[in-house]
């Protein structure tokens, strides 16, 4: 079945840098879009950042565009999201997502990792 298992969250002072993995099985990795989404305590759920499946294009959310970075390994099914100069709004549980398409019939999401941004 497909799984998709974050990693890399944790504490962080205001101005650091995190890498958030997310490792993909059950499904074709290199031929699927994803995504990494975040939700904030008391916010909606946001879109980061998006990549397309050869890894050829990619799209951010103003608010981390400059900051975030999105990448995949197709080799190893893998995506990720290095992000630099983070900041106390970037707190939140970020979700790795692959959504639906070709042979996948529904979006599928990880568990989630937390991220906080904090001195």
């Amino acid at each position: 079945q497909v799984q998709l298992v974050e990693s890399g969250g944790g504490l962080v002072q205001p101005g650091g840098s995190l890498r958030l993995s997310c490792a993909a099985s059950g499904f074709t990795f290199r031929i699927h879009d994803m995504n990494w989404y975040r939700r904030a305590p008391g916010k909606e759920r946001e879109l980061v950042a998006a990549i397309t499946s050869s890894g050829g294009s990619t799209n951010y959310a103003d608010s981390v565009k400059g900051r975030f970075t999105i990448s995949r390994d197709n080799l190893k099914n893998t995506v990720y999201l290095q992000m630099n100069s983070l900041k106390p709004e970037d707190t939140a549980v970020y979700y790795c997502n692959a959504p639906r398409s070709g042979g996948l019939r529904k979006d599928y999401w990880g568990q989630g990792t937390q991220v906080t941004v904090s001195s």
